[in-house]
């Protein structure tokens, strides 16, 4: 089918074409502006756990926890290194908000001292060994 528009002619196909190259430009625009929308900064620290002990009791309590304040995308802790790694989106949390969430488990996090009150609720096994020397039973 042939149209005649002002002075040209144009092929029914032509014109299709033209439509389809179109649309394809208009999606095409879309879908870069909604994904240039969606782009989240993330940051990751490696964080110091002096406190933590060799035991998958505290291991598990700090991944579970830190895993649910928001932001937080991933969360791994070591317990040979006594570090945890953590990831998060940079428009809902920051480190020093994990760290003091760490610090609200009962676990010292970098420079951030464990809660006393917290850390008095640990299991013993999540404590560090008492430091202080025992007195030598009697002799006798």
């Amino acid at each position: 089918m042939i149209l005649q528009i002002g002075a040209g002619i144009y092929n029914f196909t032509d014109k299709i074409h033209v439509m389809k190259q179109t649309l394809l430009l208009i999606i095409t625009s879309c879908l870069f502006m909604a994904g240039k929308a969606q782009v989240k900064t993330s940051d990751k620290a490696v964080i110091t756990l002096p406190t933590l002990q060799n035991c998958d009791k505290c291991k598990d309590e700090i991944e579970f926890f830190i895993s649910k304040t928001d932001g937080v995308t991933s969360v791994k802790v070591d317990l040979k290194r006594k570090t945890a790694t953590v990831s998060w989106l940079t428009d809902r949390t920051d480190k020093e908000t994990i760290k003091a969430t760490i610090s609200s488990l009962g676990y010292a996090a970098d420079d951030v001292e464990a809660d006393q009150f917290a850390y008095k609720r640990l299991p013993k096994c999540c404590k560090k060994p008492d430091e202080t020397p025992k007195p030598a039973p009697p002799k006798g």
